[in-house]
This record gives structure tokens, sequence and C-alpha cells, in this order.
């Protein structure tokens, strides 16, 4: 049985149980409640885009869908100790409530609907048990969240947020009743989880660099009790919030019914805008290496081409061309919706990024560009092209892919827990690179790494 076939299978089995769980009355979209996405580690907004594009294909206002950014999206290694470029817990929930407050102020709702991936269910979690978040939020959706840990070893780094046996979930998961319940309401709260494909809740210590020890982590760790806790079979740690699959699960338990659809609707005309950001670099220790940040890079170039489907050839000269100020925004520019694209970001100690992606069948204010650098293993590379894909992993047991004509792509590996694969060319010429995964199928360029290019093809689906 396919895998497509075994996720309609669940969404019927689970459907009378979200609608009960979710909703007892449906509310109507003229009255649907602002909803707020929360990104998870080391993450950006721009993940949410396939979710806001099915949400708005479902009739949702789009005006009430409000993806954010997180400076510095990941977490202390230490929790109790400020390390540059990254967030603690109680800095994370601020940021959350603040977001929160300014998106009630906006539509004049007096709830809102959370929705987090991952870490992001951290904050979630954080503000609703301790920031007051409970008067102001209808229902909690956490995908993949570590709601006990990645590991949950005693004494085992206990001040790191994802420490199932540490302070802060320990106080998040504390029984909330005479039940023993880990949420409380008024908020409904949903988890969704993979079967066994999550990497963060693996019985063994393999993704978190402790092959061959166990985690005392199970692959039930993303639930909690009280909540509706959903299970989707053999989706990734991603897909449990990007995924169509996990799209449907959520949209009925916010509103009592099934989409109508999983599959982004076409629109016309198609509207692009976004934000570039760079990578930054340890001010107390350069060495180490970087960071990652959702911080704007000024005056950063974009320049974007209409390209050919077969060879990633530029069509004519650039369709847009701008220099970003110091908000790091970019757009809008007006796409067609049938056409592939390729954005061409240029900074100052940067690499030339070409970044791949398939048409975009909707408008979004939330295709962001990141800026490459060019790591030190890659130097003596005549050409560089990745095969990314934000929205989950590529596992070769399970999804059919090839780039450049290898299947699987190099180093992607059993059991979802790799995103992207890396080509090292040792000729420079401008050829075409195709990046294929279950029908989606992006071509771009090889470009000179001499001459500070790196390319990017990047999956939407």
């Amino acid at each position: 049985m396919s895998m497509m076939i075994l996720r309609r299978s669940f969404l019927g089995a689970i459907g009378a149980a979200l609608l009960a769980a979710g909703c007892a009355t449906t509310p109507s979209l003229q009255d649907a409640p602002p909803i707020v996405f929360v990104h998870g580690n080391g993450d950006t907004a721009a993940l949410w885009q396939t979710t806001l594009w099915r949400f708005e294909s479902n009739g949702w206002p789009r005006e009430r869908l409000h993806a954010i950014d997180v400076a510095y999206p990941l977490a202390r290694d230490d929790d109790t100790k400020s390390q540059p470029g990254r967030t603690s817990a109680a800095e994370h929930m601020a940021a959350l409530k603040s977001e929160v407050e300014k998106v009630l102020h906006a539509t004049g709702a007096s709830k809102v609907v959370l929705i987090g991936n991952s870490r992001g269910g951290y904050p979630i979690r954080n503000y609703i048990q301790n920031g007051g978040g409970d008067r102001f939020v209808s229902h909690a959706i956490l995908g993949g969240t570590p709601n006990h840990g990645v590991q949950a070893v005693p004494g085992l780094n206990e001040s790191n947020e994802f420490a199932g046996t540490g302070p802060f979930l320990k106080g998040l998961n504390a029984p909330k009743n005479a039940a023993g319940d880990e949420v409380a309401g008024p908020v409904k709260w949903l988890t969704i989880r993979s079967d066994s494909n999550d990497k963060f809740a693996q019985p063994d210590g393999l993704w978190i660099g402790r092959r061959g020890q166990p985690t005392n982590v199970t692959y039930a760790g993303p639930e909690l009790k009280g909540a509706t806790n959903v299970v989707i079979p053999r989706i990734d740690h991603r897909e449990t919030s990007y995924s169509p699959a996990a799209f449907a699960a959520a949209y009925q338990f916010i509103t009592g019914r099934a989409p109508a659809t999983t599959t982004p609707a076409l629109e016309s005309p198609v509207a692009l805008s976004g934000k570039v950001t760079g990578q930054g670099v340890s001010s107390t220790n350069p060495a180490s290496g970087n960071f990652s940040n959702n911080l704007p890079l000024p005056g950063a170039r974009v320049d974007i081409y209409a390209t050919d489907p077969a060879t990633g050839e530029r069509r004519g000269a650039a369709a847009y061309s701008t220099t970003v100020g110091v908000d790091g925004l970019w757009g809008p520019f007006t796409a067609q919706p049938a056409t592939p694209y390729e954005f061409v970001v240029a900074a100052p100690g940067y690499a030339t990024t070409h970044i791949y992606r398939s048409p975009f069948p909707r408008s979004s204010s939330i295709v962001h560009l990141k800026a490459e650098r060019i790591a030190d293993a890659d130097k003596d590379a005549a050409a560089i092209v990745t095969m990314i894909r934000p929205r989950g992993y590529l596992d070769p047991q399970r999804d059919k892919m090839a780039f450049d004509g290898q299947s699987p792509p190099p180093g992607a590996a059993p059991g979802a827990g790799v995103a992207s694969s890396k080509l090292r060319l040792t000729a420079a010429q401008s050829r075409p690179v195709v990046a294929e995964f279950n029908g989606e199928k992006v071509v771009g360029r090889a470009w000179p790494a001499a001459e500070g290019n790196v390319s990017l093809l990047e999956l939407t689906y």
C-alpha cells in the first residue's frame, strides 16, 4: 500500500476524533481565527509557505495567517548561559508573546491559533502555561515537538531545552490535574507525530550523536497526555507540520471538518516577496564558524530570472532586480504561475548564490533568500550544487528521488534524517543539473566555484 493511501486511510479514521476534540461548532471562514505559525530550531518562517497556501486554498483569509521569524532560531547549548546568536527558552517565549499581541491588535480577534514545528512548540507551551497565553489561545497544534526531549538520560545536558530530564521540560510536563494531564484547558491541544520515522523521537541516539546508546525517548515522545495525539505513518520530523497530511489534521482540528483540498490552488497574478538573510559569525569565537540567524542582510542584491524548464537556462534579462535596504526586504515581484525561476543573491563576504525553484502556484511574502558561503571543504571543487528539501527529509527507503542522475542522491540516509545532498563537481562547465523528489523536478545550472558561485536546487514540497 502506498504512503498516500495509508495517509488517506489514516485521515478517514481520525476524522471523527478530531471533530469531537477540536471544535464543537464549526466556525465560518469569515470568522476564521488568526493563526500564528512558529518554525523550528534553526529554521525560518519560509518553511510554512506551502501550509499557508493550503489554508488559503480552503478559504482562510490570507491576512489571518502569520508565520514569524525568530531572529536567532537556535536554542542555547545551556539555557542558563548567554550564548551569542542563540535564544533562551524565556527569550523565545517572549518573542512569541509579542507577536501574538501584535496579531490580536491588528485583527481585532480575541484569540489566536498557535501552530509550531519541533522547537517551535516549546514557546507555545511556555506561553500558554507561564506567559498568560491561556487567555488568548484557542487551539495549540504541535508538530514533531520533542515534548519529552530528544534524550531523557539523567544527568546528561540537563540545562539544555531538549533534555527530557531537565528543568525546562519537567516543568512543562508537570501534571496539571488529578488525571496527570500534561496540558490544561481551556486551550484545545493537538500533537502530530510520526509512527517511527522522526529523527528526534528515537530510542537510539544515532541522530543526536550517541549511536548505539539509549535515549530513554520513544517514538511517542511528541505526544502529551490530555491532548489529542495523532500518528501519521512514515512522515518525518518536518513533515509532522509541513506535509499535506499534517495540514489536513490541523485544519480539521481547528474547524471541525476536513479540508476541501490539500493541494495549493492556482492563483493569478502571483506576487512574491521576502527577506534576504545571511549567516552570522561568533564575535567571541570567529573560528567556531557560521551560525544560523534570520537577520536581514542589508545591501544584498537580488536578481530574478525566468528559466527554461528543461535546461535551467535563463530566458532573457532579469525579470526583477533590487538592492535591499536595512530591513532586507525584496519585492513584490509579479511571477508567472507556470514559470520556474532562478533567484540570484549577491552580497559582500558571500558567494553569489543561485537558487532554483519550481513554479509558484500562489503568492507569498515569505520567499526568504539566504546568501551562502563556500565551506573550506568545498573550496577545491570546480562547481558546488546542493539539492535541499526544507520541508522534509530525503529517505531512500521511502521516497523516489534522484540528483544529477544519481539515485539515491549522495549522502541521503535511510531513516529520514538528511535534508540535503551536495555535489562537488570536478568540471566547471555550465550544464543542467536536475533534482527530483516524488514527482517534483527542479532544473538548475552549475556555476564556477572559482568565481565565487554556488547553486542551490530548492524543492518546494
